[in-house]
């Protein structure tokens, strides 16, 4: 029998579950050996107050998910942020629910912008396809300074700038309101190209993290060295 949920457009009464969001967020992004740009209790109750976030309840009353709004380039583009689903709900398709939610706000708020994401996961793309997200370059984003700084808080940081924020783990996706397909369409294309998707997110993520930690090894070699003649 599937869960039911209350999806709701989170406000000030919902800031005592900011540091519980917080810690599953953390905790997530080490389960998967991933990362994420880090926030503060603070900022997401920040966006609480603002009315630009979403958070979930299992019927029972439990806390079950969230997702936030940030906004760049003077709202020019939006990214919908933060997607976290307690574990217990993580196969019930609230992810989906959230995603939907927090879209449709980010649309309310943001008519004109261009709302992207980032991801490390194939559901969330497949998800984002479903809303006529579609896969795009890192040139395609947002190039506000206050935005990629967000990311130095990502165990793959040192990936973006080796890359020089060409290209990293994550996954780009774009909604144009001015120019995209329909959601019928971007989902068509996903399930088309979903195995190479797979494939490409496996292959880039081998390839990247073999040569962060090939880079780990030879500065750990080169300090070492460093240290023995410095002692001698």
């Amino acid at each position: 029998m599937s869960q039911e949920f209350k999806v709701l457009i989170a406000d000030s009464t919902h800031t005592i579950y900011a540091e519980q969001i917080c810690k599953e967020m953390e905790e997530s992004a080490k389960a998967r050996g991933t990362g994420i740009a880090k926030r503060s209790p603070g900022y997401l109750e920040l966006k609480m107050n603002e009315g630009k976030a979403v958070i979930a309840f299992a019927a029972d009353g439990t806390w079950a998910g969230f997702c936030y709004i940030e906004s760049w380039s003077h709202g020019e583009y939006v990214a919908n942020s933060g997607l976290i689903v307690a574990p217990q709900y993580r196969k019930d398709g609230l992810a989906k629910q959230i995603k939907q939610k927090i879209f449709e706000l980010s649309r309310k708020k943001y008519p004109d912008a261009k709302i992207f994401g980032l991801t490390t996961g194939l559901a969330v793309m497949k998800i984002n396809s479903d809303l006529g997200y579609e896969p795009v370059t890192y040139s395609e984003l947002s190039q506000d300074e206050a935005f990629w700084q967000g990311c130095k808080s990502c165990v793959n940081y040192d990936i973006l700038m080796s890359k020089e924020r060409k290209n990293c783990l994550c996954t780009a996706m774009l909604y144009d309101p001015k120019d995209h397909y329909t959601p019928e369409e971007t989902k068509k294309a996903f399930k088309r190209r979903e195995q190479v998707y797979e494939r490409l997110l496996r292959v880039k993520q081998f390839k990247f993290l073999k040569n962060i930690k090939r880079n780990h090894f030879v500065a750990a070699i080169y300090s070492f060295i460093t240290g023995i003649f410095l002692n001698h």
